[in-house]
């Protein structure tokens, strides 16, 4: 095993490697809760989704760590898991969006083994990628607080604050400071111990009931066989095809950027800022893109999260077996996802926009043709509820103040063709 991972090249063991992957699990395993809470809104089985969850991050990381030797987990992005409920499968159905997340993923899988994807990322400029990500954090932010009851609907104004002091509201408010906390203090698994810690004290407040055994906590998955090759593809071809796009657009540049991001951190880099094998990388991404569109889940991708494990000095595929190992050890405590409200997993999300809108500051905003598409970008995802038309905004713009600016020649021919497209999206 120490061979086929060249844990002597490395300079690694299995005791840092195994701590590693466990670190790893622990700062991502929040999804086993927050996928299924966003996915049920959608009218999926809860249970389904995260048994689908579990067995497709398990699954996809175990393979990225063989066919790369990369300590890289996957598992449903945030953000796309968002975009899959609340805008595709709320309009035509989450039979019809998983036949989406697939031929998403396709397209995917045909980039990354013709190599085209790399001259995709180059004809998108790093401003929009960057308002790509922050725009999608500002909407899951959102969501979140919408969840939360902190933000709810009101006809004069649209939005406005709810009533605080009523209990979930409140319950969202504490879980948040906790997280903040944990964040702040920069403990391991944050996220995770805010959304468990936030749950028991649902307990105390009278929120819900206490378990009252072992079965409530332990016990066997739920089956997949609600949501297991539901894809309606019939149903799929009436979705405009700028959308199953925004599934590509947003899974390329979010994996992209992540591989490169975290190959950075682990000093996998060449002397070119390449990623080498990030074509291997990418196929796993694609091939998990896939799979779990046919177990039931939305689009997966590589976890920024990989970075915590890296910090431990993971550097081989070995990380990822473990963090995989983790995942299936997971599902017999699937009965716990039952206990944990929506409003425990509410501040997660909040969290999670938090750490996307990071991204916002590898804008130039001294440059307002830089600026522009990308503040279009940003607000128009949570205001429009729709990552689709935020990104299609963004296409428009770049090249229209662009050439206005008489700066043309900063434009790839490729972006002039997505505007097109994207004025498609609207008007027809």
């Amino acid at each position: 095993m120490d061979k086929f991972f060249k844990f002597e090249q490395y300079k690694t063991n299995y005791k840092t490697e195994i701590t590693a992957g466990a670190t790893t699990f622990m700062t991502m395993a929040y999804i086993i809760f927050v996928n299924p809470d966003i996915l049920s809104a959608a009218g999926m089985d809860f249970g389904a989704v995260m048994t689908a969850t579990i067995i497709a991050a398990a699954l996809t990381t175990i393979l990225m760590g063989l066919l790369t030797n990369y300590p890289f987990a996957l598992a449903p992005g945030m953000g796309l898991n968002a975009f899959f409920a609340f805008v595709v499968a709320a309009e035509f159905g989450w039979q019809a969006a998983l036949g989406a997340v697939f031929i998403s993923g396709v397209v995917f899988l045909i980039l990354s083994v013709t190599g085209l994807v790399s001259h995709f990322d180059a004809a998108v400029p790093a401003s929009l990628k960057n308002a790509v990500a922050a725009g999608i954090g500002l909407f899951i932010a959102f969501i979140g607080l919408q969840n939360a009851g902190i933000i709810v609907g009101y006809e004069a104004t649209q939005v406005t604050l709810g009533d605080l002091t009523a209990p979930g509201p409140l319950l969202s408010l504490i879980g948040l400071l906790i997280i903040a906390i944990l964040m702040a203090r920069k403990v391991r698994g944050a996220i995770l111990i805010g959304i468990l810690l936030t749950t028991i004290i649902s307990f105390i407040m009278g929120f819900q009931p206490f378990p009252t055994g072992i079965g409530d906590i332990f016990g066997p998955p739920a089956s997949l066989s609600p949501i297991l090759f539901q894809l309606d593809f019939a149903a799929t071809f009436s979705i405009p095809i700028f959308v199953i796009f925004s599934f590509v657009f947003v899974d390329v540049f979010d994996t992209m950027g992540t591989l490169l991001g975290t190959g950075a951190r682990a000093g996998y880099l060449d002397e070119k800022g390449r990623l080498p094998k990030v074509n291997k990388a990418m196929l796993a991404d694609a091939v998990g893109t896939m799979g779990g569109a046919l177990m039931g889940t939305s689009t997966v991708t590589t976890y920024i999260e990989s970075t915590a494990g890296i910090s431990e000095g993971g550097k081989t595929g070995f990380t990822s077996v473990v963090v995989g190992i983790l995942f299936l050890l997971a599902l017999f405590v699937a009965p716990l996802a039952g206990l944990v409200p929506p409003q425990a997993t509410a501040p997660a999300l909040v969290i999670v926009g938090v750490l996307m809108m990071a991204s916002i500051m590898k804008v130039d905003f001294e440059d307002f043709t830089e600026a522009f598409p990308a503040f279009l970008t940003i607000i128009f995802m949570p205001l429009a509820y729709s990552i689709a038309d935020g990104i299609a905004f963004g296409f428009i713009a770049f090249p229209l103040v662009k050439v206005f600016a008489g700066k043309f020649k900063e434009v790839h021919w490729i972006l002039y063709l997505l505007a097109l497209v994207s004025l498609i999206h609207f008007f027809w």
